[in-house]
């Protein structure tokens, strides 16, 4: 019979609800404006042999990111998004099921599969709901469970991922001889680096400087990315680019440099993000050319690039990434829904991969894993995240070994969706010196702790 542990849930129930918080400032990426954002979280009531505990998950629903296809409103998309997560929910409350959330999760896969093509069928869609959005509708149930498990062991998650708690090790999960007698606790860090610099994004609508301001929001808040280096003291930037404009993405990086430059004199480290647009590896490849010759300087900030072509990889093969790899590190977001999409992107040219918390806490922390071990490059990046979800991404990343910086984008965005995690975690949404204190995130669970927005707390 298998190991069993104290610290195994024995009982939970989540329960999802909803927010919905307008964007200050449109964003723009991969071709597409988003105004808006759906946050969905799970409250799990969960008990294990030693103590009752309430753990969180949120996520911001992103369906613009994880479901591009112009066949389907988003407004319908996000409907069915917040379908699925309220019936999977509904499925692991009936499962009856008692363990690690690892094996929770892990168990759970083939139903989610089915949930969603179920819904699929009754909405009439003509093609299946993108793993990326399965994964998507998951990720905050998977977050509630993991947080209540570390609650009710009043330590750490990321303390209980070692053999002394985990049945199996990471061969059960992945389906690897190599993996065998290797752990998750082996990979992963128990305990949050103390402090993580902060990626901030710019993106294809934001202003640079007064002089691409048009119409002043007016908020307070920082209006041109000259502003908010001066107050956040930033030292990391996001750029989103077009993708199919060669001239206007090198113009951008190169504005971007030198705006940054004459903001804060000094290093600076840059991630390309072109969200599949690009036709193929020589058009990354061109406009590396060209920024040589435009602005050489800000050649030597870029760190990595992100996802230039199409996520389908499958569809795609001869698109690879070979010869950009040997300038730059290039890595699959989008892309990046399992194992085998990971083993498919390494052999397509890849450097490696970038980690989110909206895909998931248990795959995130099994291919960070896997990344780890293989020593292939890694990042972790947001969906825009809010709140706890923010908290819980910043978590994520300060548990890898590796992973360098942290994206916190939702603090230019949604603001306002910030505004009740400020007592503790200001210091996250409103950034001052260019990093954020991962070193707060060592609380029980996930390291966020309780939601200062409910009042029943248990």
């Amino acid at each position: 019979m298998a190991n069993t542990f104290s610290t195994d849930l024995i009982r939970f129930e989540l329960q999802v609800r909803s927010e919905t918080y307008d964007y200050r400032t449109p964003m723009k990426f991969g071709g597409r404006v988003v105004t808006d954002v759906t946050v969905l979280s799970v409250d799990c009531d969960a008990a294990s042999r030693v103590a009752n505990a309430r753990g969180l998950g949120s996520m911001t629903m992103g369906v613009a990111w994880a479901w591009p296809s112009p066949d389907i409103s988003n407004t319908a998309k996000l409907e069915i998004v917040v379908e699925l997560c309220h019936r999977l929910a509904r499925a692991f409350n009936d499962s009856e099921m008692s363990g690690h959330p690892l094996d929770l999760c892990h168990a759970m896969t083939a139903t989610r599969t089915r949930l969603a093509a179920e819904l699929a069928a009754e909405r009439g869609l003509t093609e299946p709901i993108p793993d990326l959005v399965l994964l998507l509708a998951a990720s905050p149930i998977e977050a509630a469970l993991f947080d209540a498990h570390g609650k009710a062991a009043g330590c750490s998650s990321y303390a209980l991922l070692t053999r002394d708690h985990l049945k199996h090790d990471l061969s059960h999960y992945l389906g690897e001889a190599s993996y065998k007698d290797i752990y998750l606790g082996d990979l992963i860090a128990s305990q949050p680096v103390d402090s993580m610099p902060l990626y901030h994004l710019v993106g294809a609508l934001d202003p640079l400087t007064n002089a691409d301001v048009h119409t002043p929001v007016g908020d307070g808040l920082p209006e041109t990315l000259t502003d908010w280096i001066t107050r956040d003291g930033l030292t990391h930037l996001k750029i989103k680019l077009n993708g199919d404009d060669s001239d206007w993405d090198t113009n951008r990086i190169a504005e971007t440099y030198r705006v940054a430059t004459e903001a804060r004199p000094g290093s600076w480290a840059f991630s390309l993000d072109f969200n599949e647009k690009c036709e193929d590896e020589d058009y990354v490849l061109a406009v590396l050319d060209k920024i040589t010759r435009v602005q050489p300087d800000s050649l030597q900030a870029i760190a990595y690039i992100e996802q230039p072509t199409h996520r389908d990889l499958d569809r795609l093969p001869t698109i690879t990434m070979h010869r950009v790899r040997e300038r730059l590190p290039v890595v699959i977001d989008e892309s990046l829904v399992n194992l085998r999409s990971l083993r498919t992107a390494i052999s397509q040219g890849y450097s490696g991969i970038a980690l989110k918390a909206c895909k998931g806490h248990a795959e995130a922390l099994l291919l960070g894993a896997v990344a780890r071990h293989e020593k292939l490059f890694l990042c972790v990046q947001d969906l825009t995240c809010v709140g706890a979800s923010l908290l819980h991404s910043a978590s994520l990343a300060a548990h890898i070994p590796g992973v360098t910086a942290i994206e916190s984008n939702g603090r230019q965005y949604a603001p306002a969706a910030n505004q009740r995690w400020l007592g503790k975690f200001r210091d996250f949404f409103e950034v001052r010196g260019g990093e954020v204190p991962t070193r707060l995130l060592d609380g029980p669970g996930l390291g966020y702790g309780d939601d200062p927005g409910l009042t029943n707390q248990p």
